[in-house]
């Protein structure tokens, strides 16, 4: 390997939602990358920070993006450890993936802004992809979709924007110390968001909304992991209580184009056969 060639960028959760998406932007320029996760070579765990050190061995710079949410108890903690782990390891260059209205992500920006790290924050609504790469698939698919949540409007953000920008914040030195609040152009209500679906995939599905009580026993009954359970309990209790019923510009700023609306959204991924029973 000569001086020339590019050293490549780890992409933790790199086959997450939005991960996967910059992992292929990446490697469509011809930049490497290095896939931070439990099946990586080397592996990342975000629960055995033994293997964060030679993970990050020889890389120009980070994308972050804890799992299961950065909004969980203890993502901050990990975030700072390993921000200042890379830093103290010659890797300044840190992108962190982070979600709006939540106390725990914000703590974790502060803690990447205190690491000495050259920072980039995207800090995202509720990805539009939650509905045909998530849990919502399954209810989708039954045709009825119950969550504890009324008509408080959600400005969904869709993964490929995220990783549009991802991909500028980390090619682009321009975007050191910025903080961009990524949304769609547009407020949906869950109910307007199954309707859309409903209506692009030619399916009659219908939205219900239930109480909490009623919510996380049905969670409990999918015997999910704790801490998705939890994940799931502090979104739709917390988070959607219309603190985040705003929109902002973050993508315009970032990729000088309007963000992707969620018809479209909506209208290609029905072509994929994803919603068809």
């Amino acid at each position: 390997m000569n001086d020339t060639t590019p050293k490549p960028i780890l992409i933790l959760g790199g086959t997450g939602k939005t991960g996967r998406r910059l992992a292929e932007r990446l490697t469509a320029h011809g930049l490497p990358v290095r896939i931070g996760s439990r099946s990586g070579t080397p592996c990342f765990d975000w629960d055995s920070p033994a293997t964060w050190g030679a993970a990050m061995q020889g890389v120009s710079a980070v994308y972050i993006s804890y799992y299961p949410d950065i909004a969980v108890p203890g993502a901050a903690e990990a975030v700072d450890a390993f921000a200042r782990l890379a830093v103290q390891n010659g890797i300044t260059r840190l992108v962190l993936l982070s979600g709006r209205g939540e106390t725990e992500a914000q703590r974790a920006e502060e803690m990447l802004k205190a690491s000495g790290a050259d920072w980039t924050i995207l800090r995202c609504a509720w990805f539009s992809q939650n509905f045909s790469e998530g849990f919502l698939i399954d209810p989708l698919l039954a045709g009825e979709v119950a969550l504890p949540v009324g008509t408080v409007g959600e400005p969904f953000v869709d993964a490929d924007d995220i990783a549009d920008a991802a991909f500028a914040v980390l090619t682009d030195p321009g975007h050191i110390g910025q903080l961009y609040e990524l949304t769609g152009p547009r407020l949906l209500s869950f109910a307007d968001a199954v309707a859309e679906i409903g209506k692009a995939a030619g399916r009659d599905i219908r939205f219900v909304r239930i109480s909490h009580d009623e919510f996380t026993a049905a969670v409990a009954a999918h015997e999910l992991p704790l801490e998705l359970v939890w994940l799931l309990n502090e979104l739709f209790t917390q988070v959607l209580d219309g603190r985040n019923e705003t929109l902002t510009d973050g993508v315009q700023r970032v990729l000088g184009r309007p963000p992707r609306d969620f018809s479209a959204y909506a209208t290609e991924t029905a072509a994929t056969g994803v919603w068809s029973n």
